[in-house]
């Protein structure tokens, strides 16, 4: 709700979420199966970026979320004056340097809490 509050149109939100690694899935699911891994097949990421470098300029960080601001003149500082905080300019929220990964016993407990 916060974050609808707070929307003043144009922007975008990135929720500040955990990376897992698909080993680590996969072995939450079905712990007795074998793995086997094939490698990075073409057209597949290793890791997700949500928010490129070069947004880094135009971004905000809040508690729990991120928000992209769109690049016009009239919305550079609509966040200036909230408690949210410009990021560096060499700012990018990425699955692979996210502080916050799941592990397998942690997957676990979201599993059996559905």
């Amino acid at each position: 709700l916060d974050r609808l509050l707070d929307m003043q149109g144009g922007e975008i939100f990135i929720p500040k979420i955990p990376s897992t690694r698909i080993t680590d899935l996969a072995k939450a699911i079905c712990p007795e199966c074998e793995i086997d891994v094939v490698g990075i097949r073409p057209g597949e990421k290793l890791h997700e970026i949500m928010i490129p470098e070069d947004e880094s300029r135009n971004s905000y960080e809040f508690a729990d979320y991120y928000v992209i601001n769109p690049d016009f003149e009239r919305c550079k500082d609509r966040y200036a004056d909230c408690n949210a905080k410009s990021v560096s300019e060499t700012f990018s929220y990425r699955s692979d340097s996210n502080p916050w990964f799941l592990g397998v016993d942690e997957i676990e407990e979201l599993l059996n809490g559905m």
